[in-house]
């Protein structure tokens, strides 16, 4: 049985609801609900959720723009989010994810899938105390020094490579978009071209100073980049 940790259910449909909620609480989850947008940011401001499964056509704010507010709330950044929604198409799969969330389930759905997917993200999403030296692979870093070692050699990494590699890891997995790469390493509250180009060739230069492990650095088409964490091997 799953420990007593607590999802935010957004939707509204009446028995998309209760299928979810009975399947989470059947596997031990707590569940929450709202059942729009604006109900949901609320709710946020009330509850700390482990998970929010969220779905995208909502009344009165969409989850697409729930899930921006998330992302963009320090309190709620690293709020793991599986965005459930009808919609089939590749480019509003592509969206979510770009907006920030972990997951995509789209509907019709099986219960036990959704389920599985609810473990499996929060097994992986969950933060951890980073450690002071940090190792994966040859790699080793000491955050506090910002010093950076493959193969118990030092490699020089300039500051902005050492941010997002450093941002990268502390996501723990989770897909991050150039916007928010942008956001968190260089500061820029919007993305343009050139800036976009400049997260790209930042990542290359990365993965080149990392050599074979700069292999963990992973291109998620259309959506932006992960760091694939040891646990994942």
């Amino acid at each position: 049985m799953t420990s007593r940790r607590k999802i935010l259910v957004v939707e509204d449909e009446k028995n998309i609801i209760q299928i979810v909620t009975y399947n989470l609480e059947k596997e031990g989850y707590q569940t929450v609900l709202a059942k729009d947008g604006e109900a949901a940011l609320e709710k946020l401001k009330q509850e700390t959720p482990d998970l929010v499964i969220l779905d995208l056509m909502l009344p009165k704010v969409d989850g697409l723009e729930v899930c921006r507010q998330i992302r963009a709330n320090p309190k709620t950044a690293y709020l793991p989010v599986i965005m459930l929604t009808a919609k089939t198409q590749e480019t509003d799969r592509v969206v979510g994810l770009e907006v920030g969330a972990d997951d995509y389930v789209s509907k019709p759905f099986s219960p036990r899938e959704l389920v599985a997917r609810v473990k499996a993200i929060l097994r992986r999403t969950q933060r951890k105390e980073m450690p002071a030296i940090w190792k994966c692979g040859s790699v080793e870093v000491d955050w506090e020094k910002r010093l950076v070692k493959l193969k118990q050699k030092a490699i020089s990494l300039t500051p902005k490579e050492f941010d997002l590699l450093k941002i990268l890891v502390e996501s723990d997995g989770r897909v991050l978009s150039r916007t928010r790469l942008l956001e968190l390493v260089w500061g820029y509250d919007q993305a343009v071209e050139i800036q976009s180009r400049t997260v790209d060739l930042h990542i290359s230069q990365l993965r080149q100073k990392l050599g074979s492990e700069g292999k963990r650095v992973l291109t998620v088409t259309g959506a932006g980049y992960r760091f694939r964490m040891p646990d994942e091997d």
